[in-house]
């Protein structure tokens, strides 16, 4: 009786995996010329960040570092612990790895922050389009991590692209999220006085909105950067360089020591990262 129930319950069942996989069969079948073009495009714009990163000598790479901090904090403080981290990174002897990691970090928070504030500012003003696009958010924060990695190596093979690919779509309910939430927080009485002094929407986004909602824009931008980091190990997993490889090789080892020495790096990474682009709204 038990077998027959169960065996009416799997001829009932909805083949969702079976439905995902054939769509992706058929992406790849219909559109292979633009996966593969797409795949070149980012392979090429990766490298010349990668070039860019690698190719100084690390002390003027730190001081570069240092001196953005100083641009955009005007504090000491944080100059001082960006330098550290970065130094840091260098001691332990894994700048060619940070460099790479910095340019998968880099490069999705790119993608990311440029589809994601637009989406934002447009969900900001059309309510039903935002709530149509949350569940989709929700699904891609919330599958887990693993599950990026099948599609991706599927259409783009391995090496940093997919790394690249998986990791924007983990990060990129952030940057729309907060960005909606911030041109959504403009008060009131700021875009009215902008609408009867006869601004446009474009000028009432680009000079009340906007500016409002900075500090939420550049909030989005470091919860991209750290969502970023936490995708670095899985990206190690597909064949992209950086501080996921150690990770991943130390796993395969049971290596304690070179786990948590590649950690610490990861960890240095991010606070520098943090600590540079932090912006908080001026009273």
């Amino acid at each position: 009786m038990l077998d027959r129930l169960q065996g009416a319950i799997l001829d009932a069942k909805i083949p969702v995996g079976r439905s995902v996989a054939d769509a992706f069969i058929w992406l790849q079948d219909s559109f292979i010329g633009f996966f593969d073009g797409l795949e070149y495009g980012l392979r090429q714009g990766i490298t010349a960040l990668s070039t860019a990163l690698t190719t100084p000598h690390p002390l003027v790479l730190i001081a570069i570092f240092a001196a953005i901090t100083w641009l955009l904090q005007r504090r000491l403080v944080p100059v001082v612990i960006v330098t550290g981290c970065a130094l840091f990174a260098l001691n332990q002897g894994y700048w060619l790895l940070t460099m790479q990691t910095l340019t998968l970090v880099l490069g999705s928070c790119f993608v990311c922050m440029a589809i994601g504030v637009p989406l934002g500012i447009y969900s900001a003003h059309h309510p039903r389009f935002y709530r149509g696009l949350t569940p989709v958010l929700d699904l891609m924060q919330t599958l887990p991590t693993f599950v990026y990695l099948i599609p991706v190596l599927v259409l783009f093979g391995l090496g940093m692209v997919p790394g690249l690919v998986a990791t924007v779509i983990f990060a990129m309910p952030a940057a729309i999220r907060l960005t909606e939430l911030g041109i959504r927080s403009t008060p009131t009485a700021l875009s009215e006085a902008a609408t009867a002094f006869g601004a446009t929407t474009t000028q009432r986004i680009l000079k009340v909105e906007l500016p409002w909602a900075f500090p939420q824009i550049m909030t989005g931008l470091n919860q991209t950067i750290m969502l970023s980091l936490s995708m670095v190990v899985i990206a190690g997993l597909v064949g992209a360089p950086g501080l996921g490889v150690p990770v991943v090789r130390a796993l395969n080892q049971v290596n304690a020591s070179l786990g948590f020495e590649s950690g610490a790096v990861i960890v240095a990474v991010a606070i520098m990262l943090d600590r540079m682009l932090r912006v908080e709204r001026k009273a």
